[in-house]
């Protein structure tokens, strides 16, 4: 079974779940987590119902929401994998500090445990200045693995990085053979 946790950047929402389909097509397993923001925040890109019934009808459960649900994740439930997609810079910034008070923080703390891939598609705002030392925090890490990433609007955004999502599936692959895909950024 893989783990896909969504995380609040919304405005991706729609190109993750196109991801979550292909792995689905493929014929993975998958157990769906969201941070409580997603699960309980409506936005102009839809409200946390639709994406809520989306999931499940994707995955067939119901999503992980709660920190406690989400401890037994590692060594009660193991997964082959736990995918961030998308992943804030808050969450990414929550990781790289050791700080586990959300279901996705916890989820990838309990999956950490076993050694056991780890693949982040990062979302953030201020990747390429508060959050950047964070990125190599968890670069350093054992089974951390980054989707290659890019600026999304270097002039009005100079700081911003966005995963590129059609690349997830290709980065799944190589991590779940112990290796980061192509370069990190593109």
């Amino acid at each position: 079974m893989i783990g896909f946790a969504m995380c609040g950047s919304y405005c991706t929402h729609a190109a993750s779940l196109r991801e979550l389909e292909g792995l689905k097509d493929r014929g993975a397993d998958i157990l769906p987590i969201v941070s409580e923001n997603v699960y309980s925040t409506d936005t102009r890109f839809g409200s946390a119902r639709a994406l809520r019934e989306r999931l499940g009808a994707i995955c067939g459960r119901e999503c992980i929401h709660s920190v406690v649900d989400a401890e037994p994740l590692g060594p009660k439930i193991p997964l082959e994998a736990l995918i961030i997609c998308p992943c804030t810079g808050n969450t990414l910034a929550k990781m790289a500090n050791g700080i586990t008070d959300t279901a996705v923080t916890m989820a990838a703390k309990a999956h950490l445990r076993s050694d056991r891939p780890l693949i982040i598609a990062l979302a953030s705002n201020d990747a390429m200045s508060a959050n950047l030392g964070n990125i190599a925090a968890l670069l350093n890490r054992k089974c951390v693995y980054f989707v290659p990433m890019r600026q999304d609007d270097p002039t009005g955004k100079p700081h911003s990085l966005v995963a590129d999502f059609s690349l997830l599936r290709a980065t799944f692959d190589e991590a779940m053979n112990g290796k980061q895909y192509r370069k990190l950024f593109i």
